[in-house]
């Protein structure tokens, strides 16, 4: 048995090893809520009339990278994937809005988060140029002449508010991993 000292040494390089896990775990779980697929925002020759998402839109949902999860229990509009694609994280800075008619890749925000120190800042957001009006809705006439009564899907926002207790889930996902 050593001394109380390494003890205590012990027990609190165990505690910051605890509460960097949180960290890194409630970081991936707030990413992965606010890009949770929720339902299909529409066909796209309609989401085309609402002016939703990027000119690419014609493409033939086949011609589309990878999966598209239409059914899931998140906000998120989904209609070919683009949006939820364009969600960045970095260690430096917001992720820079595109133009609306980038294609995005999906990129892996797991080795940035995994990257972090703990009390660092994580930054993550939307890269596409749309996001903000899919976030808060958008009434009135856009710079193409459409006219628009769009609500907003709160998608980032719901997540936000959560917070709490996405640490709080966080902090018993992690309990388990260490013993006391």
């Amino acid at each position: 048995m050593g001394t109380f000292a390494a003890q205590v040494s012990e027990w609190a390089q165990k505690e910051e090893q605890r509460l960097e896990a949180v960290f890194h775990t409630a970081a991936e779980m707030i990413a992965h809520e606010v890009t949770e697929p929720g339902p299909s925002v529409a066909s796209t020759k309609s989401a085309i009339a609402k002016g939703l998402g990027s000119k690419g839109r014609g493409k033939n949902r086949k011609q589309v990278q990878g999966p598209v999860n239409r059914s899931g229990t998140g906000r998120l509009p989904v209609d070919t994937g683009n949006l939820r694609r364009s969600f960045m994280a970095s260690s430096t800075a917001m992720p820079t809005i595109k133009a609306a008619d980038t294609e995005f890749a999906e990129a892996d925000i797991s080795l940035v988060i995994g990257g972090a120190a703990l009390g660092s800042t994580i930054f993550m957001g939307f890269q596409a140029e749309y996001a903000m009006r899919l976030e808060y809705g958008f009434v009135g006439t856009d710079s193409a002449g459409r006219l628009f009564n769009q609500s907003g899907y709160g998608f980032l926002h719901a997540a936000i508010q959560r917070w709490p207790q996405i640490v709080q889930a966080a902090e018993a996902k992690v309990r388990g991993r260490f013993h006391r």
